[in-house]
């Protein structure tokens, strides 16, 4: 007789564990990228209770608590650590600092000298918190609900700390990665030796799946998106998965265009996410027989609600539920969401069946 431990009995029965390895499933798992934030009254109130965003993603007690939120509220079929892409730049010894109305603001880093005041020396100690909250969240979540832990992709993360907060072309980004290509590689591999041990030590505090989010992807052209987006999360899902094989990871290039397909094919990731311009037809016949796909409704459509966004959920439903999928939106959700509409839309899909 087989003894079936409590890892084994449950992790398969997650629906987002199961999608990912491969399994068409009678009705796809849902979560929401940005599901804990602004748009809830509760985050809200917990937010004005915790200081400064970072003082919010910092705090333990905090970042499990917005975490659930969602999980409570909607029963989603996954919650995402509530943290921020930022915190491993910051924890590389990056000054860091979030301002209302303005968003992250980073002291810029120009040049190599800038990147020597970088390094791994205290990496680990700042981001005790974060390791804190995944191991809370791990103990607290429903037996049925996954946890997922994550990053950013060394693309958009560099292109914050040198542009020193968002940006609109990546001018100075660009400019570095085409003009000192070598001196740009030494960020990105400090980024993806950082990033890599980052999201280990969260499957080691109990993240059971990874997403890592090139938000920025699209910024770049396609031998760019290769070089600068491709090849570096595919060094670090290589080595998430020489440690911990079991844990399957999502990519998201966002914006990167017929570039989705060129990371379908390298299929070094569990699943790929898309963004809401990927046509459903085309993500069908030349992405979801190579991988398990995750997306993509417009956040638009979910502030707008009603019959917009019920036909637009059925159909990606219909074209991509019969698949290895995973029912996501096509970017985060916007803070001017009614958390009416996000109730409406997880009763759409977890009662969809094919």
């Amino acid at each position: 007789m087989t003894i079936r431990t409590e890892q084994t009995m449950q992790t398969p029965q997650k629906l987002l564990v199961r999608a990912l390895k491969g399994e068409s499933l009678a009705r796809p798992p849902i979560w929401l990228m940005r599901q804990a934030g602004r748009y809830l009254p509760e985050y809200r109130a917990a937010r004005a209770k915790a200081g400064s965003f970072l003082d919010l993603c910092y705090n333990p007690e905090f970042a499990v608590e917005v975490t659930l939120q969602p999980i409570r509220r909607f029963g989603f079929d996954a919650a995402i650590l509530f943290s921020d892409i930022l915190v491993v730049p910051h924890a590389l010894g990056q000054d860091l600092r979030f301002e209302e109305g303005r968003g992250p603001l980073l002291d810029a880093i120009t040049d190599d000298a800038g990147m020597a005041r970088l390094g791994m020396d205290q990496f680990h100690n700042r981001l005790k918190p974060v390791y804190a909250a995944v191991a809370g969240l791990k103990a607290a979540l429903p037996p049925e609900t996954a946890l997922i832990g994550f990053a950013g992709a060394p693309w958009t993360v560099a292109s914050y700390m040198i542009e020193g907060g968002s940006s609109r072309d990546y001018a100075k980004t660009k400019a570095w990665a085409y003009q000192r290509p070598e001196s740009f590689q030494r960020l990105m591999n400090l980024l993806i030796d950082a990033t890599s041990s980052y999201l280990i030590a969260q499957v080691e505090a109990g993240a059971e799946v990874l997403q890592i989010f090139d938000s920025w992807a699209g910024a770049l052209d396609h031998a760019g998106l290769l070089r600068w987006s491709l090849t570096p999360m595919k060094a670090i899902v290589d080595r998430v998965r020489m440690s911990h094989p079991e844990v399957p990871v999502i990519v998201f290039p966002r914006a990167c265009g017929a570039g989705y397909l060129d990371f379908a094919r390298s299929s070094f990731m569990h699943g790929l996410s898309l963004d809401s311009g990927v046509p459903l037809d085309w993500a069908f016949t030349q992405l979801q027989g190579r991988i398990a796909l995750q997306g993509n409704l417009d956040p638009q459509l979910l502030v707008a609600g009603g019959d917009a966004m019920r036909d637009a959920a059925t159909k990606i439903l219909e074209t991509l539920g019969r698949g290895p999928f995973i029912f996501n939106l096509g970017h985060g959700i916007v803070p001017e969401t009614p958390p009416e509409h996000v109730g409406e839309l997880v009763k759409l899909v977890q009662g969809w069946h094919r």
